[in-house]
């Protein structure tokens, strides 16, 4: 049985990692918050312009913009999405997983395959994997900088034909609890199916539809992995925030588990005291 002072020890140390996880969550929560407004004000305008690509694309010829020219996917590229730090549940497992599916599905489908691993977490998991990294970066706090350096490394390179198919997986976020993974398609663009409805209306472009396509593809694209940046971002917050409040309440538990012992191993110290203090008294008076 443990002692008096290991119990009291092991109490102290539970209650400074209860203060340390109560203040994660809080710092946490902090961030969420931020990074939720962040998200719903860019959500919509991200959403937007994607259908606006989309429709833009299924009317338009291939041939106009390299960009939107099919190959024959020989060669992958796949971009992994984590967080810089840890402490956030299963957040970053899931995505590893998720993207260790995805190679192993695709293995014989490509003959040439990179990654381009976007967090801290990404890079030194996949790292020692021995699969060519074509791009890393630690995140920090998501900016449209950092996506337009991500887009344009890409959109350059599909444009260059280095590879053929871009894919990306990432958290979105619907709640601090609710994280919904993402793998999606990214070049070649989707095309709507050749049946839509919207695709038998007709369009005036100002001021021509090789400008437009110009601007808006290349600036489609980085505001895809910008948003899937901040959605990233928020769903980390969130999973930490959950993670912590988790591990607070389980450290609580445990308090009060160690204390009941505690009390218990003192009462029974101090019943033994009085036991043998009665004993001794009663050998005096014989």
């Amino acid at each position: 049985m443990a002692s008096l002072k290991d119990l009291k020890n092991r109490i102290v140390s539970v209650q400074k990692t209860e203060q340390i996880t109560s203040a994660m969550r809080m710092v946490a929560a902090a961030k969420l918050r931020r990074a939720q407004s962040d998200i719903i004000a860019a959500r919509p305008y991200a959403i937007k312009t994607n259908e606006v690509l989309i429709s833009l694309v299924t009317r338009t010829n291939p041939d106009m913009h390299p960009i939107l020219r099919v190959r024959e996917p020989k060669r992958g590229v796949l971009v992994v999405i984590a967080s810089d730090r840890g402490l956030c549940g299963s957040f970053n497992q899931n995505v590893f997983r998720r993207a260790e599916a995805f190679i192993k599905q695709t293995q014989d489908r490509y003959e040439e395959f990179s990654l381009v691993l976007i967090g801290k977490r990404s890079i030194d998991f996949f790292k020692r994997k021995g699969i060519p990294i074509r791009k890393s970066l630690a995140i920090g706090t998501p900016s449209f900088e950092l996506a337009s350096e991500i887009g344009t490394d890409l959109i350059n390179g599909y444009i260059n034909e280095e590879y053929d198919e871009l894919t990306i997986i990432f958290n979105e976020f619907k709640s601090a609890m609710t994280q919904i993974l993402h793998e999606d398609v990214v070049l070649p663009v989707e095309r709507m199916e050749s049946d839509d409805e919207m695709l038998n209306v007709e369009y005036l472009y100002e001021p021509s539809e090789d400008v437009l396509l110009d601007t808006l593809l290349p600036m489609s694209l980085k505001i895809f992995f910008y948003r899937a940046l901040l959605e990233s971002a928020a769903s980390e917050h969130g999973a930490r925030m959950t993670a912590m409040e988790s591990a607070s309440g389980n450290a609580g538990e445990m308090i009060d588990k160690l204390s009941v012992k505690y009390n218990r191993a003192r009462q029974a110290a101090i019943t033994t005291e009085l036991m043998e203090v009665v004993g001794g008294a009663e050998a005096l008076k014989g």
